[in-house]
């Protein structure tokens, strides 16, 4: 057992409101500068929708991720490059993404507003390129199909329609039942990250300690790889630098005890932090199983860390006490292996993301043909089979094509609800209720627990941040005191005199 430590998140859809403001904190953070203008670390995607950058789940086209060899007979393989043509693909890569596929960047001429000479008209600040400086007509965006729900251009591209039927599709698609919801996005920061296997430099790695996927700056030759890798197409690639760039999970905010930019700013409280211990040695072997037991794979893959053996073998290689308790009291860990409401975005892309979504259940208890859904006491979860939001469109997403899965998630999110309405409202009685209950596979302790996570958490019960004291996490490969003054936030060379 090779038990690691993993700062992992989930991402409670239903309580997302769309706002964006994890985007404009991170953007205002890490990304308002040269060469980063078109980057965006976090961002928030309506579905169905296209996403940013375009069409990026297509995979046929972009080749991101892993897959197995001849058919799953044998091992895993990047998609997007093998020994005989990555080297061809340093010099050209077919399956990278150009700025038609992200966006012109663009801002505003506003000092217009205050040197246009007096008019009949007030004066306006007109769009111009931040590439070209010229005055452009703006045709796409980050989120440009944003609140588009609906439309044959962005929401009927979707590549997650694949498999619904032309009448689940209709369905859909009724102007009187369109149905969206809102997935905001960065780094997964997977266990078994392809971006950081393709690097041909080196450049990419995975943090000891905690876990978090980064770019060493130094080292990074620019040749991109990596962002074809990704299969969420979350490495960007600085024009100004030269170099590839990606979301760092604000882990200079981690090790001084605070979550990161998005987690702070987020208004609807939909985003919680933890640590995940994860037995290194299974990530092979989980990640080769059949598509529709990925789900189950990955779960079998993280450890019990209440566990006496895990936290021994934990201790053997070196993760201290203080991430051991984190681990014990994280709200991941009762979100995805307690509950198991919470799953991998495209877990087929086989790269065990860690960041993980409460599926929406807002559009299924919202309407049903020309009315609201109706407590039907013969069947409870009937409302399922009629969902606005087909169940195999949210099993495209989260669980690569498993229904039962999104079921299990959705009747269990469903009972507590009845549980709650029947304790405060008087719906139903303590027999239909525990009906419910058995039903969803679940217990009034269990949705009371759910119930006081999702709704009543504050910020300490959402943030179980162990101390992330990298100089003790160092102390195995090199003593502090000899490399004091030679390391610190920039490069780690030591100060000289000049010339």
């Amino acid at each position: 057992m090779d038990v690691r430590a993993q700062v992992s998140m989930v991402f409670h859809l239903d309580k997302c409101i769309g706002c964006h403001t994890c985007s404009v904190a991170c953007k205002n953070v890490w990304t308002d500068r040269a060469g980063a203008e078109y980057m965006w670390w976090n961002n928030v995607e309506t579905k169905p929708g296209t996403g940013f950058p375009t069409l990026w789940e297509d995979q046929e086209h972009y080749k991101g991720g892993w897959q197995l060899k001849n058919n799953g007979q044998k091992d895993l393989e990047l998609r997007c490059q093998g020994k005989a043509d990555a080297f061809l693909k340093l010099f050209y890569n077919p399956n990278q993404p150009g700025l038609e596929d992200y966006y012109e960047p663009w801002t505003y001429k506003y000092q217009d507003l205050f040197d246009a000479p007096e008019g009949d008209d007030q004066p306006t600040a007109i769009p111009i390129s931040q590439i070209t400086g010229e005055p452009i007509d703006i045709e796409a965006g980050p989120n440009w199909d944003d609140d588009l729900g609906g439309s044959p251009l962005y929401a009927e591209n979707d590549p997650n329609l694949e498999g619904l039927t032309p009448e689940e599709r209709e369905q859909l698609f009724e102007i009187q039942r369109v149905s969206f919801f809102y997935l905001p996005r960065i780094c997964n920061h997977c266990a078994n990250p392809s971006c950081v296997a393709s690097c041909p430099s080196g450049a990419l790695y995975k943090r000891g300690e905690d876990g978090i996927v980064l770019i060493n700056q130094e080292v990074c030759k620019g040749w991109r790889a990596c962002v074809s890798a990704c299969p969420y197409k979350k490495i960007y690639y600085n024009w100004k630098t030269g170099k590839s760039e990606k979301c760092i999970l604000c882990y200079p905010r981690l090790e001084t005890g605070q979550p990161p930019s998005c987690f702070q700013s987020c208004v609807g409280r939909i985003r919680y932090l933890g640590v995940l211990l994860y037995d290194a040695e299974r990530i092979p072997d989980a990640m080769k199983v059949p598509d529709d037991q990925l789900v189950e794979s990955q779960r079998n893959a993280l450890c019990d860390p209440f566990d006496p053996k895990v936290i021994q073998a934990a201790r053997k290689n070196g993760i201290s006490e203080e991430f051991i308790t984190a681990a014990q009291r994280s709200p991941v860990w009762k979100y995805v292996m307690e509950w198991k409401l919470a799953l991998p975005l495209h877990v087929e892309y086989r790269t065990m993301p860690m960041l993980f979504y409460v599926p929406p259940l807002l559009p299924v208890m919202g309407k049903s043909g020309d009315g609201p859904y109706e407590n039907n006491k013969d069947g409870f979860f009937s409302g399922l089979e009629t969902a606005r939001l087909p169940i195999k469109y949210l099993a495209n997403l989260f669980s690569a094509g498993n229904t039962q899965i999104i079921e299990d998630v959705l009747k269990k999110l469903m009972a507590v609800r009845y549980y709650k309405r029947a304790l405060d409202m008087g719906e139903f009685d303590i027999k239909q209720s525990t009906s419910i209950l058995r039903e969803a596979k679940t217990t009034p302790s269990e949705c009371e627990q759910i119930y006081a996570l999702t709704t009543l958490a504050t910020p300490f019960d959402r943030y179980a941040l162990p101390p992330i004291q990298r100089e003790e996490a160092l102390e195995g490969t090199c003593n502090p005191e000899i490399c004091k003054g030679s390391c610190g936030l920039g490069f780690s060379e030591s100060a000289e005199r000049g010339p």
